[in-house]
């Protein structure tokens, strides 16, 4: 039976144990989207999972939604994100780049051209948003043409290889939570009538063009997508089709060999177990609120290669540790997930560990 604590192979790299950091916005960074000067102690501070997933870094300024995230498409970006990787490859961990672009959700007081957000239609998603003003309306987006589309892409690659440049082990696409990506594939989002729009396979052509393009463009063993089968956060409504396109989108991504394929479950139990058989690369499972006395079970049961974790990972450093030793947690403070300085980011105690 395997174990959490086994060491496995994720392309060209070889994981300390099965346990993954989730991607987590901590809105930590500073305005011209380098990493806050904290960035390297977070991340290494978590080494000991198998694996980290950072954060969603934006491809561009179009890409930003929330306030102090960070870039990965200027050298100053790249400059800025070496020394955390440097700090989490000194410590035998790996890490990946998320690649997320906002999208509809975004606010011209948060972006650096202070223009409204991109999305598949115009269409606001009714929900406010955090700028220096406070909570204000999110506008009504601007329809991508199609030239923004390819443009959009084209950015996806470059921030790739500059995520591949600041040293990064490969990237995941966040293709889940509302954002982007998945607002293509939501008709309550996405009401084109080109080859973007209407059918199942034109909702889903703009997460494979990209997939495709940034696995060109550093390889496919270093590129990876996140899924979030539905969802409903902000507007956000698959339909009734929702779980026939998330089987037809993992089987075009099946074929282009992607490293691996994260699922964050909302509960369609039996939509996972199709996207595990039909998917043949690795597969994270993230499943929001799992009681720490069930972690490892998808992986024991092989639904799941890899398990993810979100607020225990940010509130106990040592997260690995305790589990092996059943060590209490940490509990994790929500007035200091967003914003700030080290407080409620880096200054989570380690456990005392006899021996």
């Amino acid at each position: 039976m395997k174990s959490i604590f086994d060491s496995i192979t994720l392309g060209k790299n070889t994981l300390q144990n099965s346990l993954v950091m989730a991607p987590m916005t901590r809105s930590r960074a500073n305005r011209d989207g380098t990493p806050g000067a904290l960035a390297a102690d977070y991340y290494s501070q978590r080494a000991s999972l198998g694996l980290i997933v950072t954060e969603g870094i934006q491809p561009s300024d179009d890409g930003q939604g929330y306030i102090f995230t960070p870039g990965i498409y200027t050298q100053a970006h790249i400059d800025g994100w070496k020394p955390v990787t440097q700090a989490v490859h000194a410590k035998g961990g790996r890490i990946f780049f998320q690649l997320m672009h906002a999208g509809r959700m975004s606010h011209p007081d948060n972006t650096p051209h202070h223009r409204a957000g991109l999305a598949p239609s115009s269409i606001a998603p009714g929900t406010q948003m955090f700028t220096l003003k406070g909570m204000l309306d999110i506008p009504v987006p601007e329809a991508m043409t199609q030239v923004q589309i390819k443009q959009a892409i084209a950015e996806f690659k470059h921030a790739a290889r500059s995520a591949i440049a600041a040293g990064a082990d490969g990237v995941e696409i966040h293709g889940a939570n509302a954002y982007l990506i998945q607002q293509f594939f939501a008709p309550s989002a996405n009401t084109r009538t080109d080859e973007y729009g209407g059918s199942i396979e034109n909702r889903a052509r703009f997460a494979i063009e990209i997939a495709k393009a940034v696995a060109e463009e550093i390889g496919a063993e270093r590129t990876a997508i996140r899924l979030s089968p539905g969802t409903k956060l902000w507007g956000i409504d698959e339909g009734a089709d929702g779980p026939a396109l998330y089987r037809y989108l993992v089987a075009e991504l099946n074929k282009l060999q992607l490293v691996y394929l994260h699922v964050m479950h909302q509960g369609d139990d039996e939509l996972l177990r199709d996207i595990r058989d039909g998917w043949d690369g690795i597969l994270i499972v993230n499943k929001p609120g799992r009681a720490r006395e069930n972690i490892g079970d998808d992986i024991r049961s092989g639904l799941a290669d890899l398990e993810a974790y979100g607020q225990m990972v940010l509130a106990n450093p040592d997260f690995v540790e305790r589990l092996k030793q059943d060590i209490p947690f940490n509990t994790a403070d929500r007035n200091t997930f967003f914003g700030g300085a080290a407080q409620g980011y880096t200054d989570y105690p380690l456990a005392n560990v006899a021996g």
